[in-house]
């Protein structure tokens, strides 16, 4: 939870700090805004970076407990965030005057550091490494604690999930309510640092678990040099062969939309439709936050409802479905039109987005555990690889490319509209680009994920018992199936065989 809330601290201030700089550069320069070109760039490539973390975290795995790797990565993400801090105050930069607003333009953010505001794309880019470190062992090591009862795995899934997401709503909250407007976002997220150093030496207290290093002994590993080049070899053939599973099976193909394109409309609305609405629509790229956090409150709801009632659905059916639906809440966008710099609208979309994301999160956990529980009965079926991590490898990369592609594309036609109906000095409008990106774009996505909920066999059915006749809800022991991960390995104790039983 310090992690999140950090995170979100982060990630909020930065998306703001960008919007603004980048507006403000066009603004002084008598340029045309670039805004959200380099906004759906700066985020693409930090998702894109996702990936190298989790490519190179598997050799230090190895060599490691992972509960060292975890603590030495989010250290490391902490000294980047302070990179910014420093760099904004040695270039001038200083905290946001209590009474800023009464003696400056609104738009007047002459209390940023001098800097070249695209300096801060390789440093968000390096911090996505850490955060895909992170990711890869929250979305894998599930199956490893509890098996492969899907049951198990979707609570697992849901508990996680809703301590992840109290802390994110508070953490959006107070970063857009007192952080943001007390320090100004170039100095907001100076709490950054200090949570993920505490974060850190929490996770440095986690027992080993009976973690021993992989044999044979450690002089006679390769260095890790060569070890990551082995890892985006093996990333490269899990990608491959996670297609090959995904692509040639009516049992997986409707994964494809129902994950991939699913969590990238979700990830589309948080971090580059909701910072368009605030600053094109309301004048304060800070109030994103306030939409951020009711999208997280709204997965809070989600997984808090799949965890209490998983016997009751026992597919993701039903959540793909009526994700589906409330993605086209979102129509109302294009003929909305708020006065500007008046808050209440943005908590109007906070409420908004609650019944929006808690579908997708109800979805995303369903989908997750169902990954989990489905592949835990294949791994013999692959080699040099596992399974389950070739397909998450492969659905995730899917949502990264479509995202790095389209957002700074999307981001540009924004700009382009905005430029071409007057701009900053002629009262832009970026309604029509709305239409596009919001309307048009999430219900093509709805349609797929709709459709994408009928092809398993035994979909049809309103709340489907099971799908393929394959019952999920049996224990599994996943050594019979493959050879023991990395995160089974560090839960195997001295001269013990691993097996998973709950």
């Amino acid at each position: 939870m310090l992690y999140k809330f950090g995170l979100e601290a982060f990630n909020g201030s930065i998306i703001a700090l960008a919007t603004n700089r980048y507006d403000f550069d066009a603004s002084t320069r008598k340029t045309t805004a670039i805004t959200f070109e380099r906004l759906g760039l700066l985020t693409g490539l930090n998702q894109a970076f996702q990936c190298v973390g989790s490519i190179i975290i598997a050799p230090l795995v190895r060599r490691y407990p992972t509960k060292n790797v975890l603590s030495a990565a989010i250290l490391v993400f902490g000294l980047l965030s302070a990179v910014l801090l420093i760099l904004d105050a040695s270039t001038g930069g200083r905290i946001r005057p209590a009474d800023w607003s009464k003696t400056h333009h609104e738009d007047d953010y002459s209390y940023y550091g001098n800097y070249n505001t695209n300096g801060m794309i390789p440093i968000y880019c390096f911090t996505g490494i850490a955060y895909g470190m992170v990711e890869l062992i929250r979305r894998i090591i599930p199956r490893d604690i509890v098996g492969g009862n899907v049951e198990k795995l979707r609570c697992m899934d849901a508990l996680v999930h809703m301590f992840y997401e109290v802390a994110g709503t508070c953490g959006s909250l107070c970063t857009a309510l007192v952080l943001i407007p007390k320090l100004g976002n170039n100095f907001s997220f100076i709490i950054t640092p200090i949570l993920f150093t505490c974060g850190s030496m929490v996770w440095y207290t986690i027992s080993d678990v009976g973690y021993r290093p992989n044999e044979p002994a450690f002089d006679k590993q390769p260095t890790y040099v060569k070890a990551v080049a082995g890892g985006f070899l093996l990333f490269g053939e899990s990608i491959w062969t996670g297609a090959k599973i995904i692509l040639s099976s009516r049992k997986f193909i409707w994964l494809l939309p129902g994950y991939s394109f699913a969590l990238y409309g979700h990830r589309y609305l948080e971090n580059s439709l909701a910072p368009i609405i605030a600053q094109r629509y309301l004048g304060n790229s800070a109030w994103y936050q306030i939409m951020v956090a009711g999208s997280n409150l709204g997965e809070l709801f989600g997984a808090g409802f799949i965890f209490l009632f998983t016997r009751l659905i026992k597919t993701p059916i039903p959540w793909l479905r009526l994700d589906a639906l409330l993605l086209l809440a979102l129509w109302f966008l294009p003929s909305w039109y708020p006065p500007a710099g008046q808050v209440k609208y943005a908590w109007m979309i906070f409420g908004i987005l609650i019944p929006i994301s808690f579908g997708w999160a109800a979805g995303d956990v369903s989908v997750t555990a169902y990954i989990q529980a489905s592949l835990a009965r294949v791994e013999s079926e692959t080699k040099n690889v596992s399974a389950l991590g070739s397909v998450m490898a492969f659905l995730y990369s899917t949502y990264i490319v479509i995202y790095a592609v389209s957002s700074p594309l999307l981001g540009q036609y924004v700009d382009r509209v905005y430029h071409q109906t007057g701009g900053t000095e002629g009262g832009g409008d970026v309604h029509g680009a709305i239409l596009n990106i919001a309307g048009f774009q999430f219900t093509i996505l709805a349609a797929c994920i709709l459709i994408a909920s009928f092809v398993p066999r035994g979909a049809f059915s309103l709340n489907p018992k099971m799908l393929h006749g394959e019952p999920l809800n049996t224990e599994v022991d996943i050594e019979e199936h493959a050879e023991p991960s990395a995160g089974r390995k560090l839960m195997a104790h001295k001269g013990e065989k691993f097996r998973v039983r709950v």
